[in-house]
């Protein structure tokens, strides 16, 4: 069987950058994009689309 695993810290962590991209948006709007890594990444991972990094996926 497949090993399901919860995403409610990826969806957490993705509202907080979603939060920071907002905030950054009003106040600073030049230095928005430093939040958009995280922003999709967490939003990727919550939904499923990439897979957690096995030992045996890493190049040594």
């Amino acid at each position: 069987m497949e090993d399901t695993k919860s995403k409610t810290k990826e969806w957490i962590w993705f509202f907080v950058w979603l939060a920071i991209i907002v905030c950054l948006l009003i106040w600073l709007r030049q230095w928005f994009w430093l939040a958009l890594p995280g922003v999709l990444t967490y939003f990727v991972k919550a939904m499923g689309l990439i897979d957690e990094n096995q030992p045996e996926d890493q190049f040594y």
